[in-house]
């Protein structure tokens, strides 16, 4: 009898000490710091939960680029959602392609053999750079391309996330293949506040993104990247190798979102938190409601 208590203490322990072995280890789900990243943590977090009966953690909102991806190599997080043409020029330093297939496939076997991480398939929207100016000013000059920006007899004051001065494929190869004349530096800040700097005529040209819930409420022009510059983003699901292995389920429930969103339903959700103002959460709900995730 006491053989057997001792050993039962002796079982309890190794599984408090030991989770991921038991094959329950919680799961830790991870955003980058903006809303279409917030969101989509939150709809995965909330689908994991559903599907596998328990509470999955949160990390949303963590940072960026560089400071999600460190913390999925080391382990400190799971998954989070991330674009195929960032993992491309930002963390695997590769030169940009216009093939959407091959730079998935690129950076899927440079993730698997450098760090063991898996790309599951696209969840179905490409969020690329926007470059967009008001639209009085699209039509005053007669503009809809960047090729036409850069002939345009004038200074453009530009207005852009912190990363996207700094990136490979940010700032400095946009100006090579379209030289466009900016007057001073250009104005950093916050992407959630690009907008209202465009409203305050802070700026007159901003970096945004194609899946902003912001353009399909104002009065803005989204130029043609007609040079196509700029690679594919598609947004896909980032997840380590053994969270299969502890979490049965888990990779199959997250592949049931590949597909379930578009462009348009990106923006429609992005504008419901940053136009509305509702909650994450909420906005979350109700998606993997209408989607019949729930």
């Amino acid at each position: 009898m006491i053989r057997s208590k001792l050993a039962a203490a002796i079982l309890a322990v190794t599984a408090a000490l030991f989770p991921a072995c038991s094959g329950s280890r919680s799961l830790t789900v991870a955003s980058k710091n903006f809303t279409e990243q917030l969101l989509i943590g939150e709809i995965v977090a909330q689908h994991l939960e559903h599907r596998l009966g328990h509470p999955v953690d949160r990390k949303l909102n963590l940072g960026g680029t560089l400071l999600t991806h460190q913390a999925l190599v080391s382990g400190q997080i799971d998954v989070y959602p991330e674009y195929t043409g960032t993992a491309l020029t930002e963390i695997l330093k590769d030169s940009p392609s216009a093939d959407a297939r091959a730079v998935l496939e690129r950076v899927r076997a440079g993730y698997r053999d450098r760090w063991r991480l898996e790309w599951l398939e696209p969840l179905g929207f490409n969020n690329t750079f926007a470059m967009v100016i008001p639209g009085p000013e699209a039509r005053r000059l007669n503009i809809a391309t960047l090729s036409q920006a850069a002939q345009a007899k004038r200074g453009w004051r530009l207005g852009a996330g912190y990363e996207f001065v700094q990136r490979h494929d940010g700032l400095k190869g946009l100006l090579q293949v379209y030289p466009l004349a900016l007057e001073g530096s250009p104005k950093t800040m916050d992407l959630g506040l690009l907008y209202k700097a465009l409203e305050q005529q802070q700026v007159d040209l901003v970096a945004a993104n194609s899946t902003d819930g912001q353009l399909s409420a104002l009065d803005v022009k989204v130029l043609d990247d007609d040079k196509k510059y700029f690679p594919p983003y598609e947004a896909a699901l980032i997840v380590r190798q053994q969270v299969s292995e502890q979490n049965p389920g888990a990779r199959q429930a997250m592949s049931e979102l590949s597909g379930k969103f578009s462009d348009e339903i990106m923006r429609k959700l992005n504008y419901e938190v940053d136009g509305k103002h509702r909650s994450i959460a909420e906005v979350a709900r109700e998606f993997l409601s209408t989607q019949r995730l729930r």
